[in-house]
């Protein structure tokens, strides 16, 4: 999966990652990917209603150790 932006949001706690992500997706041409790694447990299910309210697709979410890993395609 070839990702366009990466953000690092580890330490951070809700609404941070989310905001940072929109920022991020704000700055992104259509079709592109951008991959979020967050450390809040929360964000799990954050980006799921994100990816929802905003329209943008919601491609992968892992766990990796104590890391979230979230993959967005921008609408």
């Amino acid at each position: 999966m070839q990702v366009n932006k990466e953000i690092d949001t580890r330490g951070l706690n809700c609404p941070l990652p989310i905001l940072k992500a929109k920022k991020a997706l704000n700055e992104m041409q259509s079709g592109e990917l951008l991959r979020v790694v967050a450390t809040d447990p929360g964000s799990v299910r954050d980006f799921q209603a994100f990816a929802r309210q905003t329209g943008n697709d919601l491609v992968e979410q892992q766990t990796v150790g104590d890391e979230f890993i979230h993959v967005l395609r921008r609408r």
